[in-house]
């Protein structure tokens, strides 16, 4: 018994000594590839961005410090929004708030039709986002500095509003970003057709988002596709979770960083290719389910999938179908739009966070 105990405590011990040995192997990767951002690439952005040297770094996963930089750098500012510009709305915002808690009518203001965008939905959704990390919620250093970024934003385009999920995505940004810099960030990246779209609820341009995975995924998983339609599971059950607050929600946050890190680099296709990922990771979990317990798994994710796992699987998603690219399936809709359309129009979908 005593041999058995010794030779236990020496398998631990190697492990231990494996474990750190790849943690500083880690460390020194990050460490390695951070000089070669700092020196290399940022300084020389326009020139450098698209070298393969930059694509195959940035598709290892940006390191933490970078990883801001890099992500305002790519998203950009076509709104041309400064931090002046910010600092007005947030100004407006805090007047609105200040009017409400006076009067208290902000009940009597808010139409049930109105309610996506009234400041209590903020607080709720506020209190809502990762409430496994403690920083976002009331008393917590970020809840603030979230209230802030999503207020001023119901003021700079009241004809979006508030929707619910738009919390995940600043709440990313502010964990990456100064606050002003994830304003910016946040409203240039709303402000993309894909999450316009979403946002905004345009049923028929989601259906054309829809039916373009629904493309890819009959290409790249076939036997899961015919799974899936077996059971009449449309994407836009599972899609509008995912898509609407840009995986952060459905991941490990770790993992849902580095979804973003290509997804600043590759735009909305990227999204959709990230999807394809998941599924391919779960195919053969997935099919060997019925409809209720895939909608369940899809909903709730593993949360110990790790980054290396999805990204290989993402990595084997080829997105081409029939010749065309993710662009013009996605730009001609395809000729299953209207079963597409069948399965959203069963319930009018919106995701429930």
């Amino acid at each position: 018994a005593l041999g058995v105990a010794r030779r236990r405590k020496l398998k631990d011990a190697r492990r231990k000594v494996k474990q750190m040995k790849e943690r500083f192997r880690q460390e020194d990767i990050i460490a390695n590839t951070m000089v070669v951002w700092n020196t290399e690439i940022l300084p020389n952005w326009e020139s450098m961005r698209n070298t393969r040297r930059a694509r195959d770094l940035w598709w290892q996963g940006l390191p933490p410090n970078v990883r801001g930089r890099v992500w305002s750098l790519a998203v950009g500012n076509e709104l041309n929004i400064t931090p002046e510009l910010y600092e007005i709305f947030l100004s407006r915002a805090k007047e609105r708030w200040k009017s409400f808690s006076e009067t208290g009518s902000e009940a009597e203001m808010a139409s049930l039709a109105d309610r996506e965008s009234s400041l209590d939905l903020i607080k709720l959704d506020i209190a809502r986002t990762f409430p496994s990390l403690f920083i976002f919620q009331k008393g917590g250093p970020y809840h603030d500095l979230l209230h802030s970024v999503l207020g001023a934003y119901t003021c700079y385009r009241p004809d979006v509003g508030y929707v619910q999920g738009m919390s995940f995505i600043a709440a990313v940004l502010i964990l990456n970003l100064e606050e002003a810099d994830a304003f910016i960030a946040f409203a240039n990246l709303l402000n993309k057709p894909c999450q316009m779209a979403f946002f905004r609820v345009d049923h028929e341009l989601m259906l054309k988002y829809f039916a373009a995975f629904e493309a890819f995924f009959e290409e790249n998983l076939p036997k899961l596709c015919e799974h899936f339609r077996g059971y009449s599971l449309t994407p836009d059950l599972y899609l509008i979770d995912w898509i609407f607050t840009l995986y952060s929600k459905s991941l490990p946050l770790d993992v849902a960083c580095r979804v973003w890190d290509v997804f600043c680099r590759d735009g909305e296709e990227f999204l959709f290719r990230t999807g394809l990922g998941i599924l391919r990771l779960y195919e053969d979990v997935l099919l060997q389910m019925d409809f209720i317990h895939i909608a369940q798994f899809l909903t709730r994710l593993p949360e110990d999938m790790a980054s290396e796992n999805l990204f290989s699987c993402i990595s084997s998603t080829q997105m081409v179908s029939g010749n065309r690219k993710w662009t013009q399936v996605r730009r001609a809709g395809c000729d299953d739009a209207e079963e597409v359309k069948r399965g959203l129009a069963r319930g009018q979908r919106r995701p429930a966070f």
